[in-house]
C-alpha cells in the first residue's frame, strides 16, 4: 500500500500563487502515474494534473498553463505549481498514485488539503 499525504494548502487571493507537495511512502513501485485532483463542493472530483515516471505530464484545460506538476523520484514526492490561481480553483485537492497499467488506475489517495482562492 503507497500512503500518500498532501501539504502547501491555504488561503490566497485571486491571481495569486500556491504551491502543493505530495509525500509518498511504503510501496512507492506502484507510482508510475502520480496526479492531482480536485473536488469543490457540491461538484464532483476533477481531474488536474498527472506525471509519469519519466516526467511527461497531462494537465486539465482549465489548468493549462497557469499549474505546473513536477516530481522528484528520489525523494519520492510530486509538486503541483499553482499560478494566476482564480475562485473557481477553490477546492480540496488530493494527491493520486497509480500502478503501470494500460490506462491510469489511481487506487491510492491522501486525505487531501484545502486550497481557497479569495476574490
Amino acid at each position: 500500500q503507497v500512503q500518500l499525504v498532501e501539504s502547501g494548502g491555504g488561503l490566497v487571493q485571486a491571481g495569486g500563487s500556491l504551491g502543493l507537495s505530495c509525500a509518498a511512502s511504503g510501496r512507492t513501485f506502484s507510482t508510475y502515474i502520480m496526479g492531482w485532483f480536485r473536488q469543490a463542493p457540491g461538484k464532483e472530483r476533477e481531474f488536474v494534473a498527472a506525471i509519469r515516471w519519466s516526467g511527461s505530464t497531462d494537465y486539465a484545460d482549465s489548468v493549462k498553463g497557469r499549474f505546473t506538476i513536477s516530481r522528484d523520484n528520489a525523494k519520492n514526492t510530486v509538486y503541483l505549481q499553482m499560478n494566476n490561481l482564480k475562485p473557481e480553483d477553490t477546492a480540496v485537492y488530493y494527491c493520486a498514485a497509480s500502478p503501470r497499467t494500460v490506462v491510469p488506475s489511481f487506487g491510492s489517495w491522501g486525505p487531501g488539503t484545502q486550497v481557497t482562492v479569495s476574490s
